[in-house]
């Protein structure tokens, strides 16, 4: 029932100065934290991790666009693969420009739960109690797009078991993973041990 999940918090995060805050509210939640280095990702790292794809440049080109006719502006861009391209583009040069805090957290449905803690990929959507609702509100689409650059949103986070198995091999060797029982474990098994 455990999930890893790789979490990022992005050079805004860092420079923000919201690490502790951000990384709290994981803890709090219960999940554990297994892996956790800064560092500030070379291009060949930031390509990787985000590999463009149909299925996500027509999932990010959908969502744009409608954040665009609902605020009445035409959308820009003519395919979700010349908008795909660029948004990875921007991706990229924004990973890369200053520290990022990578993370490996653990916990059962650790994927789920830790992107609806974040909240919505647009943080002008994301309900407050979420991370992008408390500290990235003001930042949308639009205003992404005006600037022509990408959202910044603050965190990333594996969106399901095989993204999170492949971004977290990219960011981290096996050696950097541990293993140990947090204090929830014991309570958990503690509570589980007391009905047999």
């Amino acid at each position: 029932m455990n999930e890893q999940s790789l979490v990022l918090i992005k050079p805004d995060g860092v420079r923000r100065a919201l690490v502790g805050k951000i990384i709290s509210r994981f803890e709090e939640a219960g999940l554990k934290i297994l892996a956790m280095k800064m560092l500030v990702a070379e291009k060949f790292l930031a390509e990787n991790h985000y590999q463009l794809d149909e299925t996500w440049a027509q999932n990010v080109y959908a969502k744009t666009k409608n954040s665009y006719e609902k605020d009445g502006k035409k959308f820009p861009y003519k395919s979700a693969l010349e908008y795909g391209r660029t948004i990875q583009s921007w991706n990229m040069k924004f990973l890369c420009e200053g520290p990022v805090i990578a993370l490996v957290i653990e916990g059962p449905h650790a994927i789920e739960i830790i992107r609806k803690m974040i909240g919505s990929t647009e943080p002008r959507q994301a309900p407050p109690g979420t991370i992008r609702g408390d500290f990235a509100a003001i930042e949308s689409y639009a205003v992404a797009d005006s600037k022509r650059r990408v959202l910044r949103n603050l965190t990333h986070a594996s969106d399901s078991p095989e993204n999170a198995r492949r971004e977290i091999a990219l960011w981290f060797k096996p050696e950097e993973i541990h293993s140990y029982k947090s204090a929830h474990d014991i309570y958990l098994e503690h509570v589980e041990n007391s009905k047999n």
